[in-house]
């Protein structure tokens, strides 16, 4: 099943490549924010995302990213997902 998880923009990493830091409760994950840009990357900084395959898909605000983040807890999935990005950040450092 693909999932996005909602993730907070925290930094713009490389604003060439379109890049940013995303923080994923608690994991940070550097993602494209492309699908979202509308204006100045600058104000992505602090909004929330569904995230998806290490690309912003959607903004979303806090709260819906509150509300989604606990209902994929208590499904269970999102931990499966946090695993696996957390594993991929541990690989890369």
């Amino acid at each position: 099943m693909c999932l996005g998880i909602p993730g907070q923009i925290v930094a713009i990493t490389d604003e060439a490549r379109m890049m940013a830091m995303a923080d994923v409760s608690g994991v940070k994950r550097e993602v494209s924010y492309a699908p979202v840009l509308t204006g100045d990357p600058a104000d992505l900084v602090g909004q929330y995302a569904l995230i998806h395959v290490g690309f912003a898909m959607a903004l979303i605000d806090e709260d819906e990213a509150a509300k989604t983040l606990e209902a994929l807890r208590d499904l269970g999935e999102a931990q499966e997902e946090l695993e696996a990005m957390a594993r991929t950040e541990e690989a890369l450092q």
